[in-house]
């Protein structure tokens, strides 16, 4: 069963703990700090976790995907090798891919000298396109692997969707799983995407989806560009983290201050909440096949700039203007969907729907059974129709 939200005078909800959100990946490498001897400086150790085989993959391709992904040539080269394979999944979203999708894929560099990886999806030849959908991802994840089967669906119905791998990301450049500023990575998600828009025209209504971390990505672009967009559609997103779930005030004001001292390293404590991501243990299993996704342990400058954006983003929730849908496992053990319902409650917009999923778990576009995937794409697609016959 599903339960809808829509705008209506309602009292306000008391926020409740939103998980830390937590990549869908393979293994992880620690670091500990060692207390130092008498005499001698504070060292770093490093905790190697061999990376599991991935099931169903050859020695060759394993021998690949345990290539240390830190630079974007190392996970080019990985997400080739791993292309081919990738289309013969035993998942619902490759499996039922819709034919004729138009793609493109581009390299660009911005202004800020960093190439930057993106890629559109448009309806085949002879269908009109309707208006155009801009992707935020999650944290650790990537615009290709199991989006690429979503935006074949939207296009199909008649979408152009456009996605980008963020700094640090997937294909583009950047140090691994590495937000030295949250603000920075949002400046070039927003250069991006306006460059995109002067290319494609503006004649067409353009939206925003954001799943999870790119639910935070999304808000901060529209509250960069209040009206700069004609909706926006949230999965599980990321907008408020709780105090009991945070580390304790002077654990996070020492690990703040480490990170002006060590930002790359590997030192944030987090819980390993992969498995609870994924409702269907067997789609689980395929998201090992997305190599170059960030899985270990979170760099402590992007740790600390999680927390601060999602704080930011929570005290501006009441700017929140535009057309509003959001989309959450109702078993969400990830981010908490109480928290979307305290942010449907705060956003000032006089238009805004609220879903939840009964059941469903953090990732419900691609870890649910088929039926349900089906039909959270279908939601997705009928809520951009009734938004884009209005323009």
């Amino acid at each position: 069963m599903e339960r809808s939200l829509h705008h209506h005078p309602s009292p306000p909800s008391v926020p409740l703990p939103i998980r830390s959100d937590t990549p869908i990946g393979r293994s992880r490498a620690i670091l500990h700090l060692r207390a130092p001897d008498p005499g001698r400086p504070m060292r770093i150790v490093a905790a190697a976790v061999k990376k599991r085989s991935i099931d169903g993959a050859t020695e060759e391709m394993n021998a690949i995907a345990s290539e240390a992904m830190d630079f974007a040539p190392t996970r080019r080269a990985a997400r080739a090798a791993f292309a081919d394979t990738q289309l013969h999944l035993d998942h619902c979203l490759f499996r039922m891919a819709p034919p004729g999708i138009r793609t493109e894929e581009r390299y660009e560099k911005d202004s800020r000298g960093v190439e930057i990886f993106g890629k559109s999806w448009l309806p085949r030849y002879g269908v009109p396109i309707k208006g155009h959908l801009c992707f935020c991802h999650g944290y650790g994840d990537t615009c290709t692997f199991f989006f690429e089967g979503i935006a074949r669906r939207i296009a199909a119905a008649g979408y152009g969707v456009h996605a980008l791998d963020y700094p640090g990301f997937g294909l583009s450049e950047g140090l691994h799983g590495y937000i030295p500023s949250f603000d920075g990575m949002v400046d070039h998600i927003v250069e991006h995407y306006s460059t995109l828009k002067e290319r494609e025209g503006k004649k067409l209504p353009w939206f925003l989806l954001g799943q999870s971390m790119g639910g935070a990505v999304a808000l901060k672009v529209h509250l960069k560009q209040p009206h700069d967009w004609d909706g926006i559609i949230l999965v599980a997103p990321m907008c408020k983290i709780a105090e009991d779930v945070t580390p304790p005030g002077v654990v996070l004001k020492a690990l703040t201050l480490m990170s002006y001292v060590l930002p790359e390293a590997k030192l944030f404590p987090q819980k390993d909440l992969a498995e609870l991501a994924f409702r269907d243990p067997k789609k689980r299993k395929l998201a090992e096949y997305n190599v170059i996704s960030y899985s270990d342990q979170m760099r402590l400058k992007t740790a600390v700039e999680l927390l601060k954006a999602t704080r930011d983003v929570e005290s501006q929730l009441e700017k929140v203007s535009s057309p509003l849908l959001i989309l959450h496992g109702a078993a969400d053990k990830v981010t908490d969907p109480h928290v979307s319902k305290f942010l449907y409650d705060k956003a000032c917009s006089t238009d805004k729907t609220l879903k939840l999923y009964e059941d469903g778990y953090h990732s419900i576009l691609e870890g649910e059974p088929d039926g349900r995937i089906m039909s959270v794409i279908d939601d997705i697609i009928i809520w951009l129709d009734d938004h884009s016959s209005t323009k």
